[in-house]
């Protein structure tokens, strides 16, 4: 079984946006067994579309192709197409109703043009777009896939996820000879070669199967790849791999698959009727937004301090400002105050600081741009750790907000706080 995406428009060509879907339907199909063998970011040109299609439908099971769906003049997919199958475009009169609900919903008189997103060809399905108004494409040609597809993320992702996905599974149920699972270890705290010279012989651990190192500013992710006759033996073989892993470098996995930091320590926070609260300054409430993306925060998050000047810790942390005067604002005693002032100020638990030098200026021989104290308090201890993330402010902020959720989530756990 093989598959292609065909991403659409000259705004991914340039730059301007980057090309989430293709990595989302990688990942979908690879977990239905359809794995991506050929990806392609296209021009909205009806002669590069036509050449792509004459390739998917030679050498491809299932092309998906994002974007072009639109309403206006640069929008090629339904004509290119219908021309190269030799369709005709329709009114679908459900689409059209739809469409014209949308807008009067809003309250929005309808462009005339929105009624050429009704327009589907003669010999496909049409699968409904509950998300927004350009409906997707399913054409069966010679027992292969051309699927056809909006590009704004949420509205793809919905269609994918709600019927695509299972179609897929049922008109392919017959040529799938293996199954293939994966499963993804989320890591923190240590670098991509210290955790592979912790693990040793790699293919001790994965025997037959994959093991991929995905490295990023925050940690290290382990995909893990499985090839089997059925569900239970690749189940198993992923729980072989998992375990063997956790043997050996268990401390520094926090999570798996899709899980995020912020969503682990607030679930401990929940599971133990435990309170945070923050007082941030080098990470400028980053780390704050971070856990309130979480649906359900407030159950255990109170609140948080933005104090980027030493005016703020002084007057709402309580800093002292002999502290500041003789340490600065950077330094062990600075976090270590702004912790404790905060998990008092807020009646908290639990309380996390950051104080550093993001850059790309302010840094100095003493304390060089990357430099960053973190602060922890409780009721019964308090510390700061040093750390040095690199030179990028970017980078430097990501990882502190990283660093610092993993020092709770490491306290919470009664995890010794070992870094690398």
């Amino acid at each position: 079984m093989r598959s292609k995406i065909i991403s659409i428009g000259d705004e991914l060509l340039i730059g301007q946006i980057v090309n989430t879907n293709a990595a989302y339907l990688g990942e979908k199909l690879f977990s239905i067994g359809i794995p991506v063998e050929r990806t392609v970011v296209i021009s909205d040109e009806e002669s590069v579309l036509l050449s792509e299609l004459d390739d998917s439908v030679n050498n491809y099971d299932v092309t998906i192709i994002t974007g072009g769906l639109g309403p206006t003049h640069d929008d090629i997919t339904k004509p290119v197409i219908v021309k190269y199958f030799k369709d005709e475009l329709i009114t679908d009169e459900t689409v059209l109703a739809h469409v014209m609900k949308i807008f009067s919903d809003r309250k929005i008189k309808m462009p005339e043009v929105n009624k050429g997103q009704a327009l589907v060809p003669k010999n496909s399905e049409v699968i409904h777009n509950e998300s927004g108004t350009a409906p997707g494409i399913w054409i069966e040609n010679n027992g292969k896939i051309i699927i056809a597809l909006p590009g704004v993320p949420y509205e793809m992702k919905s269609m994918i996820e709600g019927i695509i996905l299972l179609k897929l599974k049922l008109f392919f149920k017959n040529k799938f000879k293996n199954v293939i699972k994966q499963k993804t270890l989320l890591t923190t705290g240590l670098g991509e070669s210290t955790l592979n010279e912790r693990l040793g012989d790699i293919k001790e651990i994965i025997e037959e199967s994959k093991l991929a190192f995905l490295p990023s500013a925050e940690g290290v992710r382990l995909r893990i790849n499985v090839t089997a006759e059925n569900e239970e033996d690749a189940d198993k073989k992923i729980n072989l791999i998992e375990f063997r892993i956790r043997k050996k470098a268990g401390e520094f996995v926090f999570g798996t698959n899709g899980e995020r930091m912020e969503e682990v320590t607030g679930n401990i926070l929940r599971e133990r009727k435990k309170t945070l609260s923050l007082a941030e300054s080098c990470t400028g409430g980053e780390l704050s937004a971070r856990i309130v993306s979480i649906a359900g925060c407030s159950d255990y998050y109170m609140g948080g301090v933005c104090s980027y000047s030493n005016r703020e810790k002084l007057k709402i942390l309580g800093v002292k400002a002999e502290t500041i005067e003789n340490y600065g604002a950077v330094s062990e005693k600075t976090a270590l105050e702004m912790a404790e002032g905060v998990r008092e100020l807020m009646g908290t638990d639990f309380s996390l600081s950051t104080t550093g030098v993001a850059g790309p200026s302010g840094g100095s021989e003493e304390k060089p741009v990357g430099l960053v104290w973190i602060g922890f308090s409780s009721a019964e201890k308090t510390f700061a750790m040093k750390f040095n993330f690199g030179e990028r402010r970017d980078i430097i902020i990501r990882r502190a907000v990283m660093r610092a959720l993993e020092i709770l989530r490491r306290e919470l756990l009664s995890i010794e706080q070992n870094y690398y």
